[in-house]
């Protein structure tokens, strides 16, 4: 009889197929497999890394929440210098305060020359010719009058010490908000490209206005490239936020518009944007789709309601907003490699 032969050991086995629920099974073990990114450095500093989607491309950035004594604003000035549209603007307010100025001046020389041309027609009599009885009268008048004009100065000064005192209770209460503060620089964002050129920057000791924080040189020894990982709330895409407004209220996504609105007041005030801040303001149309949004998102009547209101913005009107406020924000960012 003939003898079988062995089967190699270097044979092909047949491939085992994983079907797709095997397959979703495995994805699914490696996302939850995935570590968590260290916050500890950003907790302990209370700084956080931001990602910013924008036309023009991503660049990452840092924000920290501070109370607003504690922060000097971004200086503008030279900003300002370079934006003509501002420059003219200004250049008119000026001219229109000089012609100003200079209607005052004519007014109060002819209103001068009146008073002494009327001084000069008024009959001497009248001026000097009084008797002592009169003289008298007109003593106490006087005394009177001052006696009053002495109670209204002691009534204006404690109106003006109790106003004083107001508005150091509201500056302390203003100072005690926490505001947005950015990596900036002269009114300008700074956006890097990658993780490596922000913490090269940080480490460079280059001027910037987060360096005015006191955890920032600490930040500087201690911050790795590994660290730049944004968390998913502190990731915003500016640049889908005007095509999904025009693609209409079915298409419009919550999260994605409630998002940039948040990321774009914290801007406007940080680079102090006062036209994006009134486009964002309580009461405008922005505001209200951002209201109807945050609603919408909710269930019962009010997620209804919202979602009622929604069908009530226009599209058109809301994208043709958006697409001015990331042109804004995008005028003033300063790209790093």
């Amino acid at each position: 009889m003939a003898r079988q032969s062995p089967q190699r050991p270097d044979a092909d086995e047949p491939e085992l197929e994983l079907d797709d629920t095997t397959a979703s099974a495995a994805d699914d073990e490696v996302e939850v497999d995935r570590p968590a990114p260290d916050r500890t450095l950003w907790d302990e500093l209370r700084i956080d890394p931001v990602e910013i989607d924008l036309p023009a491309g991503t660049g990452y950035t840092l924000r920290a929440y501070r109370p607003a004594r504690e922060l000097t604003p971004t200086d503008v000035a030279e900003r300002d210098q370079d934006d003509p549209f501002l420059a003219r603007r200004q250049v008119v307010d000026t001219e229109d305060e000089e012609e100003v100025v200079i209607l005052d001046e004519e007014y109060a020389a002819l209103t001068a020359e009146d008073e002494d041309e009327e001084a000069e027609e008024r009959p001497a009599g009248r001026r000097r010719g009084k008797s002592a009885a009169t003289d008298a009268e007109a003593d106490a008048d006087e005394d009177v009058d001052a006696k009053t004009d002495e109670d209204a100065d002691a009534a204006a000064e404690e109106d003006e010490d109790e106003a004083a005192e107001a508005d150091e209770d509201e500056a302390d209460d203003t100072g005690d908000e926490e505001v947005p503060a950015f990596l900036t620089h002269r009114g300008k964002l700074l956006l890097f490209k990658s993780p490596e050129s922000l913490v090269s920057f940080i480490r460079s000791g280059a001027p910037n206005d987060l360096s005015q924080l006191d955890s920032w040189n600490e930040l500087s020894e201690r911050v790795e490239p590994a660290d730049i990982t944004p968390l998913d709330e502190d990731t915003y895409e500016l640049d889908l936020v005007v095509e999904n407004l025009r693609g209409g209220h079915d298409a419009w996504d919550p999260t994605l518009l409630i998002e940039a609105g948040e990321i774009a007041r914290d801007l406007a005030y940080a680079l102090r944007l006062p036209a994006v801040l009134d486009m964002l303001s309580a009461g405008s149309s922005l505001d209200d789709l951002d209201e109807a949004l945050r609603a919408s998102v909710n269930g019962g009547i009010g997620g209804f309601l919202g979602r009622r209101r929604l069908k009530k913005i226009g599209a058109q009107t809301a994208s043709l907003g958006w697409r001015t406020i990331v042109g804004k924000i995008s005028a003033v960012v300063d790209w790093r490699d």
